[in-house]
């Protein structure tokens, strides 16, 4: 199921599973400055308002294999550890639950000519069998899902402002 919100007609909405919340939007700028924004993980919660912390607690620098501690608004525990699973340099950013591989953060970066276009999907379960994943999907999904396209429309903003 896709459809455009009317708010912001460059943003394409999708819930490709019952779980999983996926939404894009377009970028003024090259795809290697979006990815270098991407990269800084600490910096996510500036732009991504459902996280409240990221801490990179292995290297200094994100890569497969990094882990990072991450806490959110996001239903589960208050912080949880994730690892880099899948990681190709100005394209793809990855992040699976370490004790959960069903909770991820993946974040695509398309290259255009001169603009390029951002892929985010968020993945996390719903406990409680029909009746917790209705729930979830009538009150937390939603506002997540609100909250996961504003976000990106504030690191479109971040991103085009300091580009050069």
């Amino acid at each position: 199921m896709l459809e455009t919100v009317d708010s912001h007609p460059s943003i394409v909405v999708a819930e490709r599973k019952r779980r999983e919340l996926h939404q894009s939007i377009d970028l003024e700028v090259t795809a290697d400055t979006a990815f270098a924004a991407l990269r800084e993980v600490e910096k996510w919660p500036v732009w991504l308002s459902f996280l409240r912390s990221v801490k990179v607690l292995s290297g200094r620098t994100v890569g497969l294999g990094t882990e990072v501690a991450v806490r959110s608004a996001i239903p589960g525990e208050e912080e949880e550890l994730f690892e880099v699973d899948r990681y190709i340099d100005g394209h793809l950013l990855s992040l699976v639950g370490f004790y959960s591989c069903r909770r991820r953060f993946e974040f695509r970066v398309e290259r255009r000519v001169e603009r390029s276009r951002i892929q985010a999907r968020l993945d996390y379960p719903a406990y409680g069998g029909l009746v917790g994943a209705l729930v979830d999907r009538l009150t937390a999904r939603r506002r997540l899902g609100e909250a996961l396209g504003e976000s990106l429309i504030h690191f479109k903003g971040l991103v085009e402002y300091d580009a050069p």
